[in-house]
């Protein structure tokens, strides 16, 4: 059986403007749960596409219908980041919401962008010219609480000018980037070794690659006794990634170091 990382390999070589999103984060969610059944949560999303004809259609749908919100009060519980889990329990974190967002209403035939604001992600539907927080339950927001919205998340003050550099459009692969960040983090604090190995695995099939991203799968493997594996993937690495290669050798040699 194909794993999860490999699928995920065969899904994001494609160019970004050709990525399947949904099925590439329910890729994701499969690495964490092996018995998830990708195609039945994609058939979900289509399921829920079905008699959805515009925004307001799609709002209704997702936010009062479905209830979808976002969880407050678990917020860095990782099921916020697998897009079955968010389903089943109708929370989620933003860019996880958002994602269910955008591939319901592409299914739908609106087109909703992903917008990586610094410390949140919100959607925009250019065809109405109208930014939704699906975090706060699909709310419409206007321009002055876009800005209330990016220095709550920000903590930036009155002297932070806030413009559109703010709101980028961002691509699949920096969403799905975006969502394995937020995993990273997670499993690095928790110290899940094992589940950090295939974020990161996952990770380094993205574009944009850091040697400390490089560096992470090693000490994930390294963190499970697996040392000779771990500086093995660091110097294939290191063959790759010719500007990064002396610091992810001279790891691989400690690595290698401390199997004496």
């Amino acid at each position: 059986m194909i794993t999860a990382v490999a699928r995920f390999r065969d899904l994001v070589e494609r160019p970004a403007g050709e990525v399947d999103l949904g099925e590439a984060a329910l890729t994701i969610a499969a690495a964490a749960y092996p018995d998830l059944d990708v195609p039945e949560w994609i058939h979900v999303l289509d399921r829920l596409a079905v008699g959805v004809d515009d925004l307001a259609g799609l709002r209704a749908r997702l936010f009062a219908d479905l209830g979808l919100r976002g969880d407050a009060d678990a917020y860095y519980d990782p099921d916020n980041s697998f897009l079955q889990r968010v389903l089943q329990r109708r929370r989620g974190i933003p860019i996880s919401l958002s994602v269910i967002t955008m591939e319901v209403g592409r299914r739908a035939g609106l087109q909703v962008d992903g917008v990586g604001m610094p410390g949140h992600f919100v959607v925009f539907v250019p065809a109405e010219e109208v930014y939704l927080d699906p975090f706060g339950g699909g709310t419409v927001l206007d321009p002055e609480r876009m800005e209330s919205l990016f220095r709550l998340a920000t903590g930036a003050g009155a002297e932070v000018a806030f413009g559109p550099e703010f709101l980028p459009v961002v691509t699949a692969h920096e969403i799905l980037s975006r969502m394995l960040a937020n995993l990273r983090a997670l499993y690095r604090a928790s110290g899940a070794a094992s589940d950090l190995e295939w974020v990161l695995r996952m990770r380094l099939l993205l574009p944009n690659v850091s040697a400390a991203q490089i560096a992470g799968l090693g000490e994930a493997l390294a963190a499970q006794g697996r040392l000779t594996e771990g500086a093995t993937e660091l110097e294939r690495y290191a063959e790759r990634h010719s500007e990064q290669a002396a610091g992810l050798a001279a790891a691989a040699r400690a690595l290698r170091a401390r199997l004496n």
